[in-house]
């Protein structure tokens, strides 16, 4: 039971620093210090710090052993793999996903499709970039999509890239004056992916990733140059 208990709040610790982070409500390169974050979320240091570790496993936090933990810095160059591996691995998912999918398959993907004109059409001219509902139901479509792909261990590498791409394209549209209007693509995107078509919806999809990349390399740049 008391193992039980640990991991539960470790998860607990988890989930509410990595939504943090990638909301960039805890900025890039800012320190992490278990003491503090121990006070913020109301934990013992011990998950903390479990949390932490994991978080550094995934990619979005820096862990030193001389100088404790970090939020991870963003950089052009990081970016560029993450989205090389995304393309990879969500255009193969998918085209196994429109393969292997079946009736209810194309259910869901219209369901999380429909849930995500819902509240585009709820927030109007508002940004959707910065909305929280707007991202889960953002995420959530992207991964119907994938859902019929039978590989579990592609699945769960396509999920941790994801929220490191989300960390990234949140901190774009912080910091951008011109905002990306994605929902044509989605739309053309499910068409496709409807209509079985395997080349077009792969082709739709790594554009729609390359995208997000020139939007967020862009303002990576502005910024660095801002600093110096």
């Amino acid at each position: 039971m008391q193992n039980q208990q640990g991991g539960s709040l470790i998860e607990v610790a988890l989930q509410q620093m990595k939504k943090s982070i990638i909301c960039c409500e805890l900025a890039p390169g800012e320190k992490l210090k278990v003491a503090e974050l121990s006070l913020s979320y109301g934990l013992s240091s011990s998950p903390i710090r479990e949390a932490l570790n994991r978080l550094a496993q995934e990619g979005i936090v820096e862990a030193s052993e001389n100088k404790g933990f970090r939020v991870a810095r963003l950089s052009v160059d990081d970016f560029q793999q993450i989205t090389q591996l995304r393309r990879l691995l969500e255009c193969e998912a998918l085209a196994e996903a429109i393969r292997h999918g079946d009736d209810a398959w194309e259910a869901d993907v219209l369901g999380a499709f429909h849930r995500l004109k819902v509240v585009e059409k709820r927030l109007g001219s508002v940004s959707v970039a910065l909305d929280d509902d707007w991202s889960e139901r953002h995420k959530a479509f992207h991964f119907a999509l994938f859902s019929a792909c039978p590989s579990d261990m592609m699945l769960r590498l396509i999920d941790s890239l994801f929220d490191q791409a989300e960390r990234y394209r949140r901190f774009s549209a912080l910091h951008r004056s011109v905002e990306r209007h994605k929902g044509d693509e989605h739309q053309q995107l499910i068409d496709a992916v409807l209509s079985r078509d395997i080349n077009a919806s792969v082709e739709l999809l790594g554009n729609h990733i390359g995208g997000t990349l020139k939007h967020v390399t862009d303002v990576l740049r502005q910024q660095h140059s801002t600093l110096q």
